[in-house]
């Protein structure tokens, strides 16, 4: 077991400490830096601004892209960090309660640190019919005008396949040796959302190549090097880095290796928030 002391940075690969000076040096010369979250979790929201005003003092040029929205808001995130209208109205411009659902203010305090800095935001994400119908025909089914600007997925991995297995495991409560085996049509939807993050900050890379993107989300989508970052990967964008949150005080080197550029220890997190139910359709 290595012990992870709160307030510090560890090496997942060697369960070293790393000080905390020296890595956001390092980070500042990427150019992706996606900062893994469990959603509902507002300790790591605390966390992931704190590494966005690290990063930006070192590298002001920079944009935050946000799982969180789909690309149809993007309007919406320019005329927020414009500061032409305030919170309420921007929670209802960019459709939050049906996109998304958590309780805003868990986010809040990372839009008002955009809108402060007139730091770019980005809408990574996709239409969710777009990820169900992937998941269900295909994407050799789906007209590329309908693709809502989200290329074809590379090829998932029999190791990204084993991860997910894993982590449906886990969810379901049953020990890591005994996985969830998971259907094509799921991990075609998973891919999906990967692919659209991916292609989401590669297009603001080539409009806006010296930017460093922040990336804000799931940790399910970026761990072991799967998901978002081998779509990144693939679509030509190689210096990217992964830091998690984590609560445990120790952990076991071996579940640690290669799940990210560096873990930080949480301060004691409260409890989830509640998720809020989206309002079903009319």
């Amino acid at each position: 077991m290595v012990a992870h002391p709160r307030a510090a940075w560890l090496c997942p690969n060697t369960g070293a400490e790393v000080g905390q000076r020296d890595l956001m040096r390092a980070m500042s010369a990427k150019r992706v830096v996606l900062l893994g979250e469990t959603h509902d979790v507002a300790e790591i929201h605390r966390w992931q601004l704190h590494v966005m005003a690290f990063l930006h003092m070192m590298r002001p040029s920079m944009a935050v892209g946000f799982e969180m929205f789909p690309r149809r808001v993007q309007p919406a995130l320019d005329d927020w960090v414009d500061g032409k209208m305030d919170t309420a109205t921007f929670l209802e411009c960019c459709d939050w309660r049906q996109v998304w659902g958590f309780d805003p203010e868990l986010y809040l305090p990372l839009f008002h640190f955009c809108r402060q800095q007139r730091v770019k935001m980005l809408a990574l994400n996709c239409r969710r019919p777009l990820v169900t119908r992937v998941g269900k025909e295909g994407w050799d089914a789906i007209p590329a005008e309908e693709r809502d600007g989200v290329t074809p997925s590379a090829p998932a991995t029999d190791a990204y396949r084993a991860y997910l297995e894993r982590l449906m495991g886990s969810f379901a409560d049953r020990p890591v040796s005994t996985p969830t085996p998971i259907s094509d049509r799921f991990l075609r939807a998973q891919q999906t959302w990967d692919r659209a993050f991916a292609c989401g900050i590669a297009d603001h890379l080539a409009s806006t190549p010296d930017d460093l993107v922040i990336g804000i989300i799931g940790r399910g989508h970026l761990e072991y090097g799967h998901g978002t970052p081998h779509q990144l990967r693939d679509l030509g964008i190689e210096d990217v880095a992964v830091l998690l949150p984590a609560d445990r005080d120790s952990h076991e080197l071996a579940e640690l290796s290669g799940i990210a550029d560096a873990i930080f220890r949480l301060d004691m997190p409260e409890p989830p928030s509640p998720r809020r139910d989206r309002p079903k359709p009319t």
